[in-house]
């Protein structure tokens, strides 16, 4: 299984970007879907995250800007940042809760890191 994480880039304040995340491979089910992002020295956070069924979870600095979503059928994330802040800067990685196979336990994937920097 690969994520495939796109949509990072620079960005100026009050802008937005559109982050992507497509998982493939041996997949059975996807149970979960969603970006943490990390500063250096800091732990990584959860940003937001969208389970099967619809619901989604934010971090309180992002809500009311930001908006998840996901195509099923496609496996893929969206990330949609609007209102963007220079202290929203950071490596955000996608992360998938799947099932490879009928049976197989719940395994967590992480994609590779795309940076976002929001200048001032």
């Amino acid at each position: 299984v690969q994520l495939q994480a796109s949509g990072g880039g620079l960005v100026q304040a009050g802008g937005s970007l559109r982050l992507s995340c497509a998982a493939s491979g041996s997949i059975f089910s996807v149970n979960a879907m969603g970006w943490y992002r990390q500063t250096p020295g800091k732990r990584r956070e959860l940003v937001a995250i969208t389970v099967d069924g619809g619901s989604t979870n934010y971090a309180d600095s992002v809500k009311g800007r930001f908006t998840i979503s996901r195509d099923n059928a496609k496996n893929t994330a969206y990330l949609l940042m609007n209102s963007l802040k220079p202290e929203d800067t950071a490596v955000y990685y996608c992360v998938a809760h799947l099932r490879e196979r009928i049976g197989s336990y719940e395994d967590v994937y992480w994609g590779q890191g795309t940076l976002v920097t929001v200048s001032s």
